[in-house]
């Protein structure tokens, strides 16, 4: 059939005159039924569990492919052009598609860990990354040109990837920038930097981060990470290494405004004082104070009633809190799983008090071996393996139960274990 050249080029023209007017999906962002989330290995598992959020990790070093091999999915921005690994990028979609396509919003953890190839680690990780000593997460490099040009890439095929424009590859609702970025030595790599520069470099990433989400999706949100530290920052090292969490918050929010304000949010991580004790009521050195060292569960109000304050406030509202990492361990005691269950059930009705959090992630879903001896799962792993499951322990009942009829008398049976007679005896949100 001939087709007149007339015809071809309206056609031709149509195409990239929609290519450059496509606009970013506008759906609303759902309100599940509950804050019930957890940081997801076994998708069935998390299914029968009734969880109504997800956290999945991605690794944008996995993505990059500097060979160009054929079948790999390009972007071209400014006259470059991308690759990006499809068999990655399948195994994503084969974690995401499962819970999106049942109502759960997925959340992605966007992270830098170094693939010990170096011409990729010198594309995706931040040059001044400390090389003296084994690490796993580096800040992104937003240094060189080269670097900002693949983040942006990165970011933008993600974004549109899971946007909801394209329902086989699942659908993403938060984007968290970034792990613990105020701890700039251990769970961000960012070398040593003051506060102001350490701010500066992960704002860089940030907003080319909103920017390409902005592209894809109106109303899917974006999270800074933080440890619990509050007014201290980790212990033991210097202010160069580690911030505390408040500072980094103010000194971002100031920058950012100077510069455009963003709609960005919170992902907060409220361990217990001592990671090794579950005991989150017994917190002994946080207070209700400003100037808490750390805000944990048993404190959770300092950070609600901090981001009330105008100048942290995003067209008149406080921002969105998501606790997207966070766990109890279980002791290796006849008592050990009860209290491991008495946290959930703790951390669950403080959360219940606290309008500002939209979700409480779980972490993890299975005992890991190589996470320092914490056994924060809901399920033992196998002996002599990382994290295959074995059997459930009991907070896996309790949290089942999370968020239906069923909570209040499963989770009341644990108040004896916390010493309190009620959960209203619980600080709520005080900031207004």
């Amino acid at each position: 059939m001939h087709i007149p050249f007339a015809t071809l080029l309206i056609a031709s023209l149509t195409l990239f005159t929609i290519s450059l007017c496509a606009q970013p999906n506008t759906e609303p962002l759902p309100t599940p039924p509950s804050i019930k989330g957890l940081q997801v290995q076994m998708t069935d598992d998390a299914l029968a569990l009734g969880i109504h959020h997800a956290g999945l990790n991605i690794n944008i070093t996995a993505l990059i492919d500097l060979k160009s091999k054929p079948g790999n999915p390009t972007r071209t921005l400014d006259g470059q052009t991308f690759s990006f690994n499809e068999n990655y990028l399948r195994s994503l979609d084969s974690q995401i598609k499962p819970l999106s396509d049942k109502g759960i919003l997925v959340y992605a953890i966007v992270l830098s860990y170094p693939s010990k190839k170096s011409e990729i680690d010198e594309i995706a990780l931040h040059p001044d990354a400390r090389d003296d000593y084994k690490y796993s997460i580096a800040a992104f490099n937003v240094q060189t040109p080269k670097g900002r040009a693949w983040l942006r890439a990165v970011s933008e095929l993600m974004a549109e990837r899971w946007s909801g424009a394209h329902p086989e590859h699942g659908r993403i609702w938060g984007w968290i920038v970034g792990n613990e970025v105020n701890s700039h030595w251990l769970w961000f790599n960012l070398g040593r930097k003051p506060l102001s520069d350490a701010v500066t470099e992960y704002a860089k990433a940030f907003r080319i981060m909103h920017e390409s989400v902005r592209k894809a999706s109106q109303n899917a949100r974006l999270y800074i990470s933080f440890d619990h530290h509050w007014s201290s920052s980790m212990h033991g090292i210097s202010a160069e290494e580690a911030t505390p969490g408040r500072d980094f918050m103010d000194v971002f929010a100031k920058q950012i405004r100077e510069t455009g304000d963003l709609d960005w949010n919170v992902a907060w991580h409220p361990y217990p004082e001592d990671l090794g004790n579950p005991r989150a009521w017994a917190d002994k050195t946080v207070t209700s104070a400003e100037t808490t060292n750390k805000v944990t569960f048993k404190n959770l109000e300092v950070l609600s009633r901090h981001l009330h304050q105008p100048e942290l406030l995003y067209q008149g509202q406080p921002r969105r809190i998501i606790l997207s990492e966070q766990g109890f361990h279980t002791l290796l005691n006849p008592e050990g799983e009860s209290l491991q269950a008495a946290a959930y059930a703790y951390a669950w009705e403080k959360c219940r008090k606290l309008p500002l959090i939209d979700a409480f992630i779980y972490h993890r879903h299975v005992d890991h071996a190589k996470e320092g001896g914490l056994r924060l799962g809901l399920w033992r792993n196998a002996p002599n393996t990382i994290s295959e499951p074995q059997s459930k322990k009991q907070i896996w009942d309790l949290f089942r139960v999370a968020g239906t009829p069923e909570w209040d008398a499963e989770a009341a049976k644990l108040l004896p274990v916390t010493g309190l007679k009620s959960w209203a005896e619980l600080k709520g949100d005080d900031s207004k």
